[in-house]
């Protein structure tokens, strides 16, 4: 590559592109606390509510190695300023959606948007900081206005419901997009380098299909709401799909998603991390709020302010990790991170959240910490592995890891927190079939249901509902515990034998 002009303005592009990534972010974690308030406004469902909270990611998992190819053809600057403007309209269709069903159609139409913009701010910052020290800066900035987006997201939600309907946390979207879009338009270069070739439209639908297929078959398998042939129907659907998918990649002269990557043990022990890292966070917080609200009886806000500890240390984690890496190798880093988490969340299982003294907040933030320390490594372990020319595909690879992640996480808390509760509740006697069977799937249902009958009933319903909810929040995280410990041992294993590459130029 020729020695490209530096853009003068590259900081300022920077922080328009960070701008364009922060409200994508929050929206991953922003509904966490607006769970309840939303619940009982729009008289959700429990798997409703879950499709609400998880339609995003997951098709997020599935679009973003499709767009981030796209915005390699098309360039990164008119993906980006479609994706912004879409998720902007989004937000403002889910601010006054009426009813569930019409929330879960806007929250595919925020993916979509959000999904343009992910890949295209990655691409941007690759070539806009073309000095690796400036870019490594860059990057450490950016994944720590990830962290930090995600991390304010319950806070800002929280805040918003104190003072404003649940709608208000999609609508604050639409000023920040509108300041955003025309920044981005008028900072971010015209002429950009883009990659030759067509676009395979095919294989970006076998991606989602199978994607959103198999995802959907997992979590209407453990929810028992479908009948088993349908589910066995989806599945294979869905598993056809992604083989055809794979397939299709190797064969390909211009694959969409470089499946070579995974020869490296190092990619797949990323992969692996980062899926069972951002699955557990995101799980965890759901739980959390959940546990807060519900059973502590805290305000939206309260509950937002408890979960600083997490979010503010998950912030640090990132240039923390990279620094222990650089010292202490990254094999040792990555299992000692997992193995304090493990330990973490085996303590917080036994915690009394009623009296959480400073040993919960302490607890919180370590977990916070050692997680996104993990996620960190991770993706060193990752990009570590490629030489530049394939960061763009290592990188939709990683992304998509976090993602999918996040949405099985969220699934699969979901739907087994929901079968530990309906084992765990004690109805009180007397309850109509219907209601009976409506209270014993989530906390959320049975609020719904006890708002319903008379008060003595409705009391005790609430009183049976928060000490059901107490006992699965305890066997949820002592089951996190567990796969995370276990994750340890594996990556410890996986990385054996991993030297990162050296750069590619002196």
């Amino acid at each position: 590559m020729s020695s490209v002009s530096v853009p003068a303005n590259r900081w300022l592009v920077l922080v328009a592109v960070m701008l364009a990534f922060l409200p994508v972010v929050l929206d991953m974690t922003i509904l966490h606390v607006a769970v309840p308030t939303l619940t009982q406004s729009l008289s959700a469902s429990g798997t409703e509510v879950l499709w609400i909270i998880d339609i995003y990611p997951l098709l997020m998992a599935g679009l973003l190695v499709p767009m981030g190819t796209l915005a390699d053809r098309v360039g990164n600057r008119k993906i980006l300023l479609i994706g912004l403007v879409i998720f902007g309209l989004a937000s403002a269709w889910a601010a006054f959606a009426q009813s569930a069903a019409m929330l879960i159609a806007a929250r595919v139409l925020l993916a979509l948007g959000g999904s343009m913009i992910m890949p295209c701010v990655l691409g941007l910052i690759r070539k806009t900081f073309e000095d690796e020290g400036e870019r490594a800066m860059a990057l450490g900035l950016w994944g720590m206005v990830g962290a930090a987006g995600a991390a304010v997201g319950p806070l800002v939600g929280g805040a918003l419901l104190q003072h404003f309907w649940w709608g208000s946390v999609f609508l604050i979207n639409v000023p920040v997009m509108l300041m955003v879009v025309p920044a981005c338009y008028i900072l971010l270069p015209r002429r950009e380098q883009t990659t030759p070739g067509r676009w395979a439209i095919g294989q970006a639908l076998l991606l989602i299909v199978g994607m959103i297929s198999v995802v959907y078959g997992i979590k209407a398998g453990f929810g028992g709401k479908q009948s088993l042939p349908v589910i066995a129907l989806v599945v294979l659907i869905g598993v056809t799909s992604l083989t055809l998918f794979v397939r299709k990649q190797l064969r390909s002269p211009e694959p969409m998603l470089d499946l070579s990557l995974l020869s490296h043990p190092a990619i797949v022990a990323g992969l692996i991390m980062a899926i069972v890292a951002s699955g557990a966070l995101a799980g965890v917080e759901l739980t959390l709020a959940q546990e807060l609200q519900y059973v502590l009886g805290k305000t939206p806000l309260q509950a937002g302010v408890f979960m600083i500890p997490i979010m503010a240390a998950s912030a640090v984690g990132g240039p923390v990790a990279g620094y222990l890496s650089n010292r202490f190798g990254l094999r040792r880093v990555a299992t000692l991170s997992l193995a304090g988490a493990a330990v973490m969340l085996a303590f917080l299982a036994r915690s009394d959240f009623h009296d959480p003294g400073v040993l919960v907040p302490l607890a919180l933030a370590l977990l916070g910490l050692t997680l996104s320390i993990g996620l960190t490594a991770s993706s060193i372990a990752i990009m570590g592995s490629v030489d530049a020319s394939k960061g763009g595909a290592a990188g939709s690879l990683e992304a998509t890891g976090y993602e999918l992640g996040t949405g099985l996480g969220i699934t699969l808390f979901g739907v087994f927190m929901s079968s530990v509760f309906s084992r765990a509740i004690d109805l009180p006697s007397g309850l109509p079939q219907a209601s009976a069977e409506q209270a014993s799937r989530t906390i959320g249902d049975a609020y719904i249901v006890a708002n319903e009958l008379p008060f003595d009933q409705g009391a005790s319903l609430i009183e049976a509902s928060k000490a059901a909810f107490t006992q699965t929040h305890s066997v949820l995280l002592t089951t996190a515990a567990v796969v995370i410990a276990v994750l340890a041992v594996v990556v410890f294993l996986a990385l054996a034998r991993y030297r990162s590459l050296p750069p590619a130029h002196h």
